[in-house]
């Protein structure tokens, strides 16, 4: 038996990363989903490969009624929905506040920010009326400490969603429906290089690269990948975490535990060596 056996979930920005590859583990574990995206050959690509129990909808997540849309054809293809990731989101302008252009943080915070709030707000009456349901939004590191992303929109727009998860769980959870996030760490998708400004093409061409840039990022020596996020989004979509509520899961290997063990070590060291010479 699948872990989410008989359940049915919507993930967004599942056309690439995390999202597609939580919606190959999510169909390997028995669910039911529709997944969402703004490019139209890879989301029909993905559902053929992921065969019946597959539907895609080319969507556009700021705009509400596309994400409306969306949410009524999971309802009307398997008649409910157990679960709703919020997955989708994007880069922000990165730079200081001096340089920062309003049309392009309010875009990055329509991506990042408003699409968590329609899709929360578009399942929640469907999700009440079956007394349950897990919606589980995309936070990140960049969203609990500033520093850990390139840009300053993108680590306030995460600890909005963050925050923003925390406020809805205490609405919802009187309905039986859990409300959590997860916040990945360094982890290999296409997202770093299209911060940089690369084409959806050439960005996708990079986690290896990730891979190697990340590996010593934090105490488990090796980045982190779209696996990790989707394996605890089937934890948070399973009956598993059934008493999980208003909780940000972080996922980062303990990149924001505190300094690497040998980092810190080495430091000792020196500080022990200069000490040394000071006393000579």
């Amino acid at each position: 038996m699948g872990r989410l056996d008989g359940k049915v979930a919507v993930i967004t920005g599942a056309t690439s990363g995390i999202g597609l590859r939580t919606a190959e583990v999510f169909a390997a574990e028995g669910a039911r989903i529709v997944i969402a995206g703004r490019r139209a050959a890879e989301g029909e690509a993905l559902a053929k490969q992921l065969g019946v129990n597959c539907v895609f909808r080319q969507t556009d997540v700021t705009v509400e009624d596309q994400m409306q849309a969306l949410i009524a054809l999971a309802v009307e293809k398997f008649g409910r929905i157990d679960c709703l990731f919020n997955n989708a989101g994007g880069p922000a302008q990165t730079g200081g506040i001096e340089g920062l252009d309003v049309a392009r943080f309010d875009a990055a915070m329509a991506t990042l920010l408003r699409s968590v709030m329609l899709g929360m707000k578009h399942v929640a009456p469907i999700m009440r009326k079956q007394g349950s349901g897990s919606i589980i939004n995309n936070g990140s590191i960049a969203g609990r400490l500033a520093g850990f992303s390139s840009s300053m929109v993108y680590g306030a727009a995460k600890a909005a969603v963050i925050h923003f998860t925390k406020c809805v769980a205490m609405e919802l959870g009187e309905d039986g429906i859990r409300v959590n996030s997860i916040s990945p760490g360094a982890i290999a998708t296409g997202i770093f290089g299209k911060a940089l400004g690369l084409s959806t093409e050439a960005a996708e061409k990079t986690p290896a690269v990730m891979r190697e840039i990340y590996k010593a990022a934090q105490p488990i020596p090796r980045a982190g990948l779209p696996d990790d996020i989707a394996h605890a989004a089937v934890f948070l979509a399973s009956d598993e975490s059934s008493f999980v509520n208003g909780h940000d899961l972080v996922v980062d290997g303990a990149i924001t535990g505190g300094r690497n063990w040998t980092q810190q070590q080495a430091a000792y060291v020196a500080l022990r060596k200069a000490f040394d010479q000071g006393a000579g």
